[in-house]
């Protein structure tokens, strides 16, 4: 595969920094435009020679003079889930939809010839039949729809100069250099770690998983990919072992880890509840994930045991904006020209 000069917008999130390493060890060149709320030490610290740039800017108004030479775009910056979501709906689109909308239509007129977008398959929301790429969607909070929105702005500018493809991701889980313990399987580890007891949420609730380190080889897979095989396409990314209710996930990750845990159900008002197929993504690139909630729940529980990993506020996206928000210190350090959100 021949090198690539890559922006990645949100490469310092919980993906985004597992993946920048990945695509300079495949010889690519990358640029990373992110805002660093949760730092960037994890990037900085990696010895990436010339084959890393760090840029500090926000994707609503970021110079498109960035976008010179750069070959492809992985958007993947949002806010990043539901909860965080519902903290502020309007700021939500505003980053979600419209900023990425921006992304992809001055990505488009600045001749970069691929553009990928980073969305959710929470937008199938709640449903009865599996659901595949062209099952209608039922997206239920503001992430969501704003995630629907996104793709509804990217996709109409595929042409044959400008190759357009999304990414619907499964819930993501596994160490990170940037962890969070916001997303189910990490969550439950916490809290076995933390406690010996597992509460779990909407038991009965379905949902599809995927290790950060397949997330991460779908974005190898698909910028090896032939680009007629992708042009204007959606692919699901996950796996069909890996749609769990949410009783049998918790119960799949604490026998990973111990044979003595506590496993309560209580109910809740989420009802996104759904059951995804994965057949394109496997017939069409060839992509099956390799890795399963066993290895994800071992690795994290394994590195809070050693100490590797120390639980911190920033491990909860939606605690840390509340952090941010009530210190003004600090709002004045992570802010660009007067602007935080």
């Amino acid at each position: 595969m021949k090198s690539l000069n890559i922006l990645v917008t949100g490469g310092a999130g919980y993906v985004g920094s597992m993946l920048i390493p990945a695509l300079v060890k495949d010889g690519h060149r990358v640029k990373c435009l992110d805002r660093f709320f949760f730092g960037d030490e994890y990037l900085i610290s990696r010895s990436f020679g010339d084959s890393l740039e760090l840029v500090r800017d926000d994707i609503r108004w970021f110079d498109p003079k960035i976008l010179k030479d750069v070959d492809l775009v992985l958007d993947l910056a949002a806010l990043s889930n539901d909860p965080v979501g519902e903290l502020n709906p309007e700021k939500t689109f505003e980053i979600n939809h419209k900023g990425r909308a921006r992304v992809s239509q001055l990505s488009k007129e600045n001749g970069v010839p691929q553009y990928i977008l980073a969305s959710s398959a929470s937008i199938y929301g709640q449903q009865k039949d599996i659901v595949n790429e062209d099952s209608h969607v039922n997206p239920l909070t503001a992430y969501s729809k704003a995630n629907r929105m996104a793709e509804l702005s990217a996709l109409p500018l595929n042409d044959e100069n400008f190759t357009v493809s999304v990414l619907r991701f499964s819930s993501v889980y596994g160490l990170s250099s940037r962890m969070r313990f916001d997303l189910a399987v990490n969550s439950i580890v916490l809290d076995l770690h933390n406690t010996g007891k597992i509460i779990v949420y909407g038991k009965s609730n379905r949902r599809p998983f995927v290790h950060i380190k397949d997330a991460v080889r779908a974005y190898q897979t698909i910028i090896a990919a032939n680009k007629k095989s992708i042009a204007g396409q959606i692919f699901n990314v996950g796996s069909d072992k890996q749609n769990y209710s949410i009783y049998d996930l918790a119960k799949e990750t604490g026998d990973a880890i111990s044979n003595d845990y506590v496993l309560e159900a209580q109910d809740t008002p989420d009802n996104r509840s759904y059951v995804a197929s994965f057949a394109k993504i496997k017939n069409t690139l060839g992509f099956l994930p390799k890795y399963t909630v066993k290895d994800g729940s071992k690795e994290i529980y394994d590195a809070l045991m050693s100490g590797e990993l120390k639980y911190s506020i920033k491990h909860i996206t939606l605690k840390w904006y509340k952090h941010i928000l009530s210190d003004k210190k600090l709002l004045e350090e992570l802010s660009i020209n007067g602007k935080l959100l």
